[in-house]
């Protein structure tokens, strides 16, 4: 074999040291110009480019960069800008494109906009809304459609970014997602339409881009359709084949590559395999049923995309497990028509492991970022055409690493293996039902009607971040980090209380992440220091790597809490991140079921909440945002998932006695697949994302009548822009509609980490006044 190709769906975009997370930011607060926000752009799509040309790429994709999201590129490339963003057509600007991602300010604020980076004194915007994309970790910003939406070519980004990897010797395959996953993915707003009646009208802008793209002598165009992977209702399935068609004709002799990606085709494999397309790319990690799909419905003379490379994780491929694969799919695939290739985009993935110094070395062998991964794909093609594993020296180096880390004694730990084991049915349960126990902590408690709080995270400025660069190493932190920490503990405290809030956080000034927090301080845990990826706009995560059994050596947040408390006379939460949400969050082990991991790690938990308990914590928030994130995609599969996923919350949770009051809290998701399961959580307040989604969570909460008590978040925390007391009285009163004033508590959206003080001070005042007006009326 000779002609096998290597390809890739997409590359990070941050850039090696989270360039564009900088620049951008800088050009939020008008520190620098577009221009120079574009140069930094462009330098990392060269570097980008070059890499994978360098290291044998010989399909490379353009058009998978962006700013801020790649749905939001296809919303600004078709012209959708919601009416609010004052769009009158022509060229989406950056400006315009920022506003969709950010919202604006209110009028008068002093701030910076988030758009141009000069002083807003026009009406405030809401941005689009956020949810996240698939069932990663990764958010995506909603497409907004209205009745009759017209749509345009709006921007040509998919062309510059074509010709400027033309122009430095590199052909590219341009990447765009398609219009029926597109409309899919998005919304309809205002009066009740069915989105795919928007189709023959966003197919003609699709068929000028694709006309356009040929004209530029473009080889092949990637157009993404992972929404294949997901349940998908009949007539956006029957929609595909005439869809494809239309899009074909518009390429010319461009030729199309249709990719799904994050599961697998299974039932719809005959439909996909039979469009008017000329090559396919399949996920072979998530999807491997898929091969034997693969073997009955490709088309003779079609190319194959093998995603036999997982671009969701960072363990090392074994090399035995996909040349077993790819020599299975040479039976069937012409060896001119195989493509090896990343599962989907290496988005997913941290740009290199070269940076790392400080990870362990036995650890790190077994890793491979996105940087790894592209040279994996060529090694593994190169094992392919030798046809000899025996003698391959890449083969056999592979599989000696692959071998190391399942015999590892730092990977199994059997006492670990055993607490699994020993959990009984009294692991699932609080002593007393709700009902009951919410009397006791009413009394114990002593909270006001519609009670005030925060999700948990406060501010963290240039200054924390300055103390923890210079006072953290690891898990270990100086004296002088310390005490810096407990006094802006004390100051959050005090800010707290001065607003008027009823149950206080510490803030989390000690922890630098939500989950990196409490990784570094459990066993099983590893931890990179450049392995960032890109959660959405500049938010960047460094997830933590799950390498073996997870327990807890010690206390984790016993003596924080304890001083937070003695700092205030009002009750001051516990701050716990729950198990799923770790597991999640994280890079995970392969070699065991993820419910197993996830059930260590409440294990783990669960000592933490018993021993917050015991110091005198009347309330202990276990938050699980990535509860949904982690439903699987297919519907089929739900049960299974939301048993364990909702049992290990249980695990973590139910070891309190009655008056202890269990919070925990999850955003940006859709709640109606999910909320029995909420439900069976049996937390006694859950605080949910709200302000962005429309009424859509309470509509499912009219539909299901929820039993304990809820804050339903009245702010948008995403955005810099301070909601008016007015703004949230409305949200709140329509949540009235909905719910018992005795189950209701008043709370922002999320975590304010990420906000400045100035904003966040301004919305408490107006979310606190909220609150004692309401409490007049009821």
């Amino acid at each position: 074999m000779t002609q096998v190709e290597t390809h890739i769906l997409g590359f990070p975009r941050i850039g090696d040291d989270r360039e564009l997370k900088w620049a951008s930011e800088k050009f939020w607060k008008g520190e620098i110009t577009e221009n120079e926000l574009q140069v930094v752009a462009k330098n990392i799509r060269k570097t980008n480019w070059e890499r994978q040309k360098a290291t044998g790429i010989t399909k490379i994709p353009s058009n998978d960069f962006s700013f801020y999201d790649q749905v939001l590129d296809t919303t600004a490339l078709v012209g959708a800008i919601p009416d609010r963003y004052n769009f009158n057509g022509g060229q989406v600007d950056l400006e315009t494109y920022f506003l969709c991602a950010r919202g604006k300010l209110s009028a008068g604020q002093p701030e910076k906009t988030s758009c141009c980076g000069g002083t807003c004194q026009s009406k405030a915007t809401t941005a689009l809304e956020m949810t996240k994309w698939f069932d990663t970790n990764y958010h995506y910003l909603v497409p907004e459609f209205k009745k009759n939406q017209s749509f345009s070519l709006s921007s040509n980004k998919i062309f510059d970014e074509y010709l400027e990897a033309k122009d430095l010797g590199i052909e590219t395959t341009p990447v765009i997602l398609g219009p029926i996953s597109y409309l899919y993915l998005g919304k309809a707003k205002g009066s009740t339409f069915n989105r795919l009646d928007l189709l023959p009208e966003l197919l003609d802008v699709y068929q000028e881009i694709f006309a356009k793209l040929n004209k530029l002598g473009v080889e092949w165009i990637q157009v993404d359709e992972p929404v294949f992977s997901l349940d998908l209702p009949a007539e956006y399935l029957s929609a595909y084949q005439a869809t494809y068609k239309t899009l074909k004709q518009a390429a010319g002799n461009t030729k199309l590559l249709l990719t799904n990606y994050f599961g697998a085709l299974d039932e719809k494999s005959e439909t996909f395999f039979n469009l008017d397309v000329d090559g396919f790319h399949v996920d072979l990690v998530r999807g491997a049923s898929d091969i034997k799909n693969i073997q009955k419905n490709l088309p003779v003379n079609k190319v194959l995309s093998a995603g036999i490379v997982n671009g969701r994780n960072i363990w090392k491929n074994d090399y035995q497990k996909s040349i077993e694969i790819l020599n299975s799919l040479t039976a069937f695939v012409k060896e001119e028509n195989l493509w090896v290739s990343s599962s989907c985009s290496l988005l997913h993935s941290p740009v290199s492991l070269n940076p790392e110094q400080e990870l362990d070395e036995e650890i790190k062998s077994w890793l491979a970022f996105a940087s790894e991964k592209l040279v994996e794909i060529t090694e593994l093609k190169e094992i392919l055409i030798s046809g000899d594993v025996e003698n391959n020296e890449q083969y056999l180096a592979n599989q000696k690493i692959i071998n190391t880390y399942k015999t590892s004694t730092r990977v199994h730990n059997p006492v670990v293996e055993e607490k699994v084991n020993n959990v009984s049915a009294d692991y699932f349960s609080r002593n007393l039902p709700f009902a009951e126990r919410v009397k006791i902590q009413n009394k114990v408690l002593n909270l006001p009607k519609f009670p005030t709080t925060t999700i948990g995270s406060f501010p963290q400025t240039a200054e924390t971040r300055s103390a923890h660069r210079k006072g953290r190493k690891g898990a270990v932190y100086s004296d002088e980090l310390i005490d810096f920490c407990k006094k802006t503990i004390k100051e959050t405290i005090k800010i707290q209380e001065d607003l008027g809030l009823d149950v206080l956080v510490h803030g989390e000034s000690e922890r630098n992440d939500m989950v990196e927090y409490f990784g570094r301080l459990l066993d099983g845990f590893t931890f990179s220091e450049f392995g960032w990826v890109q959660s959405y706009g500049s938010r960047c995560v460094k997830p933590p790597i799950i390498f073996g059994d997870v327990s807890l050596p010690k206390p984790m947040t016993v003596e924080w809490a304890k001083y937070a408390q003695s700092c205030s006379e009002k009750i001051v939460k516990g701050m716990l991140t729950g198990p799923v949400t770790i597991l999640q969050w994280s890079f995970v082990r392969e070699d065991i079921p993820r419910s197993e991991t996830t059930w260590q790690i409440a294990l783990a938990i669960r000592e933490e909440v018993l021993a917050l308990e015991a110091a005198g914590i009347k309330i202990i928030q276990i938050d699980e945002p990535a509860l949904r994130e982690g439903l699987p995609l297919r519907e089929k599969d739900w049960a299974a998932y939301l048993d364990w996923a909702v049992k290990a919350f249980q695990i973590a949770a139910s070891g309190v006695k009655d008056e202890t009051q269990i919070h925990t809290h999850m955003c940006y998701c859709d709640f109606e697949d999910i909320i029995q399961a909420i439900a069976d959580l049996d937390a006694d307040v859950i605080s949910v994302e709200n302000s962005r989604s429309d009424e859509a969570l309470l509509k499912t909460f009219e539909e299901f009548q929820y039993p304990n008590e809820i804050g339903l978040g009245l702010w948008d925390i995403h955005s810099p822009r301070v909601p008016s007391v007015e703004e949230m009285t409305k949200i709140l009163k329509r949540a009235l509609e909905v719910f018992k004033p005795e189950q209701v508590w008043v709370n922002p959206d999320c975590g304010l980490k990420t906000r400045g003080w100035p904003e966040t001070i301004d919305s408490l005042r107006n979310l606190v006044a909220v609150a004692e007006n309401i409490r007049k009326e009821y």
